[in-house]
């Protein structure tokens, strides 16, 4: 069998170069701080940016982590090939889409109809980005929410940074439950704990940032007073949003069943028919100060002619439907495929599963990050062909040529036009995410990791914080979930046994922990290295990025705080112990 390589938590450890532990850590952060050099202050395009970010980490792998040097450049490929199947897939797809609409003519009827429904920017915002982009989280997921409404919104006239901006702040409280649960799922894989329970402690946590959601992503382009205009369309999108996010979320609890996983399918769709609903009732004052970011166009107001039947309407918005309907299917047939695979004609796979070599089952975590003490990471290429949310999105592309009568010349536009604003895009998924997965196999995210760990009575603030710090290196939730779940459990076994959070009895202290790791990652969502590039890739901003990070990491870090003072607040305050439910499950 080939050699192990095994991690560790202070590879400086026994060199004599003073506080180890201190120096490890640094050395960890340092590929990090390196990307967000180049692109924040460098300004430096993302893809070389991407490649700096990325040699460094490699180098620190082999000559302070110790990593064989086919390993880590396997770990890159790994990383690699999925940021581009399926996440640039994904963007891809939805941007292919999102110009077929726009060759056809198709977007423009799109538009009108939206200004009809309300001719308030903010409120388009609020529908578009908040309302239909939790669907879109809750359906696909791999940030197909960010570049088909940062799209959307630029074609209604948004600035484009603002689009961008936007778009990455309402992708925030949804996230949890995207791609119908994944990333609960995956917490429980790691963790054990069983994925209701999950569910309930989260369900008790991010609805009350969802009630607020619309107005902090507002608060970037309008004024106080004009956003406290708006406040009670504000708080019937939030409020309904968060209102079902908590009864999907705890359903089972209540006899209804397991609903969870469509906990944001089924809450973006009420909080959009809920906020149209109430508009037709209520319209908003009109704004007193201009909103930030240049001039914005009226929609309605471009010269197109309404059509007099319904069907162009629907017709237009079709390339939309189609598009939910195979992401909600894709969906549910990627639920039966974790079960057992999808028999296809000809004993065709439905997904390619490629070990990546001696990486696969070759690294081991430091033994205090491991769940059982033979475990071993896995490194497997596994690409969900059929149940990809960028299959979905190009069918759905196929099929509204056909529905909007676009011709072949149209139709081949698109691609064109698609392929040149992906150009910069994909290496630079490519890049971030193969930097992040040499962090993560040689060990560099967990000696982060295990800093946070250290801090005592004040770990279960770190706790929601470290799950922040683990989005923003993995670009996901679920990556999180499955880097840090372990670590999260181990950690609240600890300091439960230590005396901390006496008012919880050790399951419920290890649902909170657990449970923080994902909530708290959801607020970091905004600033990881993908979204962003996706945001700019959707808005043709690429070159922004630094700009966008700058706005937006604010709110990140803020939101994330928030989390963490709440999970602070359900450890130790004896009255709100009713909050966290309790351990069903410990088996793994």
């Amino acid at each position: 069998m080939d050699a192990l390589f095994v991690q560790r938590l202070d590879p400086l450890d026994g060199m004599g170069w003073g506080p180890s532990v201190l120096l490890s850590t640094m050395a960890a952060a340092f590929p990090v701080l390196v990307l967000l050099y180049c692109l924040v202050f460098a300004r430096m395009r993302p893809p070389l940016a991407g490649l700096v970010g990325t040699v460094t980490a490699l180098v620190l792998a082999v000559l302070v982590w110790g990593m064989p040097v086919e390993l880590s450049l396997l770990a890159f490929a790994q990383g690699a090939l999925f940021g581009l199947m399926p996440i640039g897939f994904t963007v891809f797809a939805g941007l292919l889409l999102y110009n077929l609409t726009v060759e056809s003519g198709a977007f423009e009827l799109v538009r009108t109809s939206v200004g009809r429904v309300s001719g308030d920017p903010r409120l388009q915002a609020v529908l578009v980005s908040f309302c239909f982009g939790a669907f879109l989280e809750g359906a696909a997921g791999f940030g197909a929410p960010v570049a088909i409404c940062g799209a959307i919104l630029v074609g209604l006239g948004f600035p484009p940074v603002e689009a961008a901006v936007l778009c990455l702040i309402a992708n925030t409280s949804p996230v949890a439950y995207g791609s119908l649960g994944v990333p609960l799922v995956t917490l429980h894989s790691v963790t054990g704990i069983d994925t209701p329970t999950l569910s309930v402690m989260a369900g008790h946590q991010l609805p009350l940032f969802s009630v607020f959601v619309p107005a902090v992503m507002l608060a970037r382009v309008c004024s106080a007073r004009d956003l406290l205009a708006i406040w009670p369309a504000l708080l019937v999108a939030g409020g309904s949003f968060a209102g079902f996010q908590y009864f999907f979320a705890t359903a089972h609890v209540h006899g209804f069943g397991e609903l969870y996983p469509l906990t944001d399918i089924g809450g973006g769709i009420f909080s959009l028919v809920a906020t149209a609903l109430f508009l037709r009732f209520w319209s908003p004052p009109p704004m007193l100060d201009p909103l930030r970011g240049g001039p914005w166009a009226q929609p309605g107001g471009l010269g197109v002619k309404e059509p007099t039947v319904a069907w162009p309407w629907v017709r237009a918005w079709m390339p939309f439907v189609l598009m939910s309907v195979l992401l909600m299917g894709a969906g549910w047939l990627r639920q039966q495929e974790e079960k057992a695979p999808i028999a296809l004609p000809g004993g065709i796979a439905s997904r390619v599963q490629y070990p990546l070599g001696k990486l696969h089952l070759g690294v081991q975590r430091d033994p205090k990050m491991r769940s059982k003490p033979d475990e071993r990471e896995k490194a497997v290429f596994d690409f969900r062909w059929l149940t990809a949310s960028g299959t979905s999105v190009l069918v759905a592309f196929g099929l509204s040529v056909v529905v909007l009568g676009a011709s072949a010349g149209q139709a081949w536009s698109s691609v064109r036009k698609t392929a040149r604003q992906m150009t910069e895009p994909l290496p630079t998924i490519a890049f971030m995410l193969g930097l992040a997965a040499v962090t993560k196999y040689s060990g560099m995210d967990a000696t982060l990791g295990h800093a946070f760990a250290r801090t005592g009575v004040l770990y279960p603030f770190f706790a929601a914080m470290l799950g922040w710090l683990g989005v923003f290196l993995t670009g996901s939730d679920s990556g999180s979930n499955a880097l840090f779940g372990s670590l999260q459990k181990l950690t609240a076994l600890e300091l439960h046994g230590q005396g901390h959070m006496a008012g919880l009895d050790a399951g419920q202290a290890q649902v909170l922990i657990c449970t923080s790791n994902s909530t708290g990652g959801v607020m970091g969502k905004m600033i990881d290295a993908q979204s962003i590039v996706v945001a700019t890739a959707a808005t043709n901003q690429m070159g922004q990025e630094a700009n966008i990070f700058r706005i937006v990491v604010v709110y990140s870090v803020v939101l994330a705080a928030l989390v963490g003072l709440l999970v602070m607040l359900q450890a130790y305050v004896p009255a709100l112990a009713f909050l966290v439910p309790s351990l069903m499950s410990s088996s793994t």
